[in-house]
């Protein structure tokens, strides 16, 4: 096996696996009743911690995290579609032009489930922590944003699971194992896309910070008196 190289930092592939874990359990939950409420809800807590994690570590995380170097801009797409069948098509350490969509799409898709769902109920024993607090209108917005934001996200997912097929089988391009073990082949990385380490500290000290939001948010702060997911 020929030398590799580090390009995705530890609090990135942590973030990714857990994020994946946490959809597919959020979705198993969300078709089952009694406490599997209760743990859909808290699910959702911890997702909206770890779309907080990214979108804060876009700014601070390791090269390839940030959301500078790998923003999907028209050009960026446009270039990357035009040369990706050819021999002289860019070889990226970190995101594509088109990966980098997804993320964004994900982004953006997870972050109105989690937020719309602290704003409803389910009609029978359950509420999230701000429900009540906004009109009636908005209140059914944020019910139809919660209850069909998650089929696009099954879409997305859908798409992003087949090109990660297609790398594999037709491009020859292995994208899971490098989000496991955070190195890619040296011989298709430049000396400047590899990470000297992961930030670690600075990932640990921004989870805690989250994960104090996240309680102030949904415990402290919520007006809610009585709730079930306590």
């Amino acid at each position: 096996m020929g030398k590799k190289s580090l390009v995705w930092d530890l609090p990135l592939r942590i973030f990714h696996w857990l994020f994946a874990v946490s959809i597919l359990a959020s979705w198993y939950t969300s078709e089952q009743e009694g406490e599997m409420v209760n743990i859909h809800m808290q699910l959702g807590y911890f997702i909206l911690g770890l779309v907080i994690f990214r979108l804060v570590w876009g700014f601070v995380g390791a090269k390839h995290s940030r959301f500078s170097q790998f923003f999907p801009t028209p050009s960026r797409i446009k270039t990357y579609i035009a040369k990706s069948n050819s021999a002289d098509h860019t070889h990226y350490a970190g995101h594509n032009p088109l990966g980098s969509l997804m993320v964004f799409l994900m982004i953006v898709l997870v972050l109105l489930q989690a937020i719309s769902g602290l704003f409803i109920n389910d009609d029978i024993f359950s509420s999230g922590p701000y429900y009540g607090t906004l009109s009636e209108e908005m209140g059914k917005v944020m019910k139809y944003i919660h209850h069909n934001a998650f089929d696009f996200m099954i879409i997305a997912m859908a798409l992003h699971i087949a090109a990660i097929v297609y790398y594999k089988f037709y491009k020859k391009i292995d994208l899971v194992t490098p989000m496991i073990t955070g190195k890619k082949p040296a011989a298709d990385i430049k000396s400047e896309d590899v990470i000297p380490h992961s930030k670690m500290l600075i990932g640990i000290v921004l989870a805690i910070a989250i994960a104090a939001f996240i309680y102030w948010l949904v415990i402290i702060n919520a007006p809610v008196e009585e709730s079930f997911y306590y």
